[in-house]
């Protein structure tokens, strides 16, 4: 599966930065941390969630498929920015990795056609390079399947909007898969990345106490079943 690596430039103390930034507005004492971190917590609980944009998360996520970073790329909220592996200038004719999912991988019919499929594309990269034409133009055969390497920046709100979205049981499964792993490295970033992690990083369900879906996975009740 991919990889997420956590910058050294990503906000270490996130509570407490989030408490320096507010004591400035507020005319708290911002030199005591221990005063920041409580104030940081407070806008936390108060749902304040402006003040999470200060909060930054710079990382590298890599191994993803295509696919899955498209749908990443969706949370645009609060000015992220990327910069992803090229499909103009790397060289894709020596072979590409590429994601199988499980449902793929636990077939041995299943895989041998889906392998098949990626080596049939490969070839045909190989082909196309051989009578002149630019990997620019032979690139367009790349299956949103294969594996590619992000470089992305976001805040802290945007994470947490994300992961009312992804963290649910309906979400794509390989989104899921990665916001896991996003979650662990960060809790192992800091102990009040820990903290966010484990309490701010929800599906929707578990803050509205109820699924807002069409079609429910059964772990909360459906909103019309409460009324």
């Amino acid at each position: 599966m991919g990889k997420i690596t956590i910058l050294p430039e990503t906000t270490t103390d996130p509570i407490t930065l989030i408490g320096r930034r507010a004591g400035v507005c507020w005319g708290g004492d911002v030199e005591d941390e221990a005063k920041n971190y409580k104030r940081g917590m407070d806008c936390i609980l108060a749902n304040h969630g402006r003040t999470l944009e200060y909060v930054n998360v710079e990382m590298i996520l890599d191994g993803y498929s295509a696919r899955v970073i498209r749908e990443w790329y969706t949370h645009i909220g609060g000015a992220p920015t990327r910069l992803q592996s090229s499909t103009r200038y790397i060289n894709y004719q020596k072979g590409f990795d590429y994601i199988v999912p499980p449902l793929v991988a636990g077939n041995e019919q299943a895989k041998k056609v889906y392998t098949q499929a990626m080596e049939g594309i490969l070839a045909s990269l190989n082909k196309l390079e051989e009578i002149g034409i630019p990997r620019e133009d032979s690139a367009l055969l790349l299956p949103l399947g294969m594996a590619t390497k992000i470089v992305d920046r976001r805040n802290l709100r945007n994470l947490v909007e994300m992961s009312r979205q992804r963290m649910c049981a309906r979400a794509y499964w390989e989104y899921r898969e990665l916001f896991s792993d996003l979650c662990q490295e960060l809790k192992a970033y800091s102990k009040e990345w820990e903290w966010v992690a484990d309490h701010l990083f929800l599906p929707k369900c578990e803050v509205t106490g109820y699924c807002t879906e069409k079609k429910s996975c059964g772990r909360k009740p459906q909103k019309r079943e409460l009324d």
